[in-house]
C-alpha cells in the first residue's frame, strides 16, 4: 500500500494523505480520521528513519489559509492541488521529502513566530497568493531560506516565482479581439489579490491596443472559489441583459473558477454557450476539459513554476548569498468549445 493508495481510497490528494500522517495542519478532522483510519486498515507503514541511510532532508511547503482565496482545505483546490502535486514530484526528484505546514491567516503573528521556531533553518516554499508585500515582508525575516511561489513584489530581496499574469490575460483579450469581438465583459474575483489586479492590467492593455476599453457597466463580480453556479452572478448578468437590452458578446473571467462558475450560472438563465457568449477563462485547470462545453483558457504552467521554485531553494540551501531573484513565467492560449467569433454566434442567433 502506498500513499496514493490511500488517496484514492480517501478521496483526497496526496499532499492530504501527507498531512494527515505526518499529523500536520491544513486538513478537516473528519477527512484526517478518514485518512488514518483508511491506513490503519490496510497496514500501512511509513518509512522509518531509522531505515534511512542518512539524516532525512526535506523542504516545508507553507500556506496561509482562510484568507478568501486559499481555503483551509487549499490542498483540494484544483489550481493549488496540480501546484502542489508538481512540487513534491521534483522534491523527491531532488532527494528531498516535502512537508507541509498551514496556519490560519487570522492569527498570523503568532503562528509564523511558532513556524519561524520550528523551520528557521528549513527551506521553505511559500504559497504567496494571498499575501500582502507586508506579510511577505515579515515572513522573510524570520524564515531566510525561502522562495515564493505564485505571486512577486519587485522591491523585496526574496525569491519569488511567478505566472505572467499580465501576459496572460493580454492573449486572452488580444484573442477575443482577433475573433472580432466588440463587446466584452470581465467577470471579476470578489477577493482580490495581486494575480488578479495584473490579469485586468493585461487584459485592457490588449482592449486599448484594439481601441476598446473596459467600462465599469461591463465588470462583473463574484466569489473566486465556487464551481457551482451563483446566484449573485445571475443576478448581475439578469440586470446587465434588462438595462443593456443582451449580455456581452463574449467574458473574460480572472480564474477558471470562475469561468466555470459563469457558464453554469449563464446555463441555467437559459444562456448558450458559445453561440451566444464565448467564455474565456486562466490557469487551465484539470476542471476545465470537464465543464460542457470544454473551457478556452490561459495555460499556466504550474510544473515548471514547482520546478523553478524546487531547484532555486535547494541552490539557496547550498549557498545562502545566492542573488535573490524573480522569476516570471510565461503562458499560453488553449482554445477549446467555449469560444467563437461574433458572426458565428449572431449567425445561429438568427435560426434560435
Amino acid at each position: 500500500m502506498k500513499i496514493e493508495d490511500i488517496a484514492k481510497l480517501a478521496g483526497v490528494s496526496k499532499a492530504a494523505v501527507s498531512l494527515a500522517l505526518n499529523g500536520k495542519p491544513g486538513i478537516g478532522a473528519e477527512t484526517r480520521e478518514r485518512i488514518l483510519q483508511i491506513a490503519r486498515e490496510s497496514g500501512y507503514m511509513p518509512k522509518s528513519k531509522s531505515s534511512e541511510t542518512g539524516p532525512q532532508k526535506s523542504l516545508v511547503f507553507l500556506a496561509f489559509t482562510n484568507s478568501g482565496i486559499v481555503l483551509e482545505e487549499y490542498y483540494r483546490q484544483p489550481f493549488f492541488r496540480e501546484l502542489i502535486q508538481h512540487t513534491e514530484e521534483r522534491c523527491r526528484s531532488k532527494g528531498f521529502s516535502l512537508l507541509f505546514r498551514s496556519v490560519n491567516m487570522e492569527s498570523f503573528e503568532q503562528e509564523i513566530e511558532l513556524v519561524a521556531s520550528e523551520h528557521r533553518e528549513s527551506g521553505v516554499i511559500l504559497l504567496g497568493t494571498n499575501l500582502s508585500r507586508p506579510e511577505i515582508e515579515s515572513i522573510s525575516r524570520k524564515l531566510p531560506h525561502l522562495v515564493v511561489l505564485d505571486t512577486s513584489f519587485e522591491t523585496l530581496p526574496v525569491h519569488f516565482v511567478q505566472i505572467n499574469n499580465g501576459m496572460g490575460a493580454y492573449q486572452a483579450g488580444s484573442s477575443l479581439c482577433r475573433m472580432g469581438h466588440t463587446e466584452i465583459g470581465y467577470v471579476a474575483s470578489s477577493v482580490r489579490i495581486n494575480n488578479f489586479n495584473d490579469r485586468r492590467r493585461g487584459f485592457e492593455t490588449a482592449l486599448a491596443e484594439n481601441g476598446m476599453s473596459l467600462a465599469e457597466k461591463d465588470v462583473f463580480t463574484c466569489s473566486p472559489t465556487v464551481l457551482t453556479s451563483q446566484p449573485s452572478l445571475a443576478d448581475q448578468f439578469a440586470a446587465y441583459r434588462k438595462r443593456q437590452g443582451r449580455l456581452p458578446g463574449a467574458l473574460f473571467c480572472e480564474c477558471d473558477y470562475i469561468a466555470i462558475s459563469a457558464i453554469k450560472t449563464l446555463t441555467e438563465l437559459g444562456v448558450r454557450i458559445p453561440e451566444e457568449i464565448s467564455v474565456i477563462g486562466f490557469d487551465n485547470i484539470s476542471e476545465a476539459v470537464i465543464v460542457s462545453p470544454e473551457l478556452t483558457t490561459i495555460h499556466v504552467e504550474k510544473e515548471r513554476m514547482a520546478q523553478l521554485a524546487v531547484d532555486l531553494l535547494v541552490q539557496t540551501l547550498e549557498d545562502p548569498s545566492l542573488a535573490r531573484v524573480k522569476t516570471l513565467v510565461d503562458t499560453t492560449y488553449v482554445e477549446r468549445q467555449s469560444c467563437r467569433p461574433p458572426e458565428v454566434r449572431t449567425a445561429l442567433n438568427v435560426n434560435h
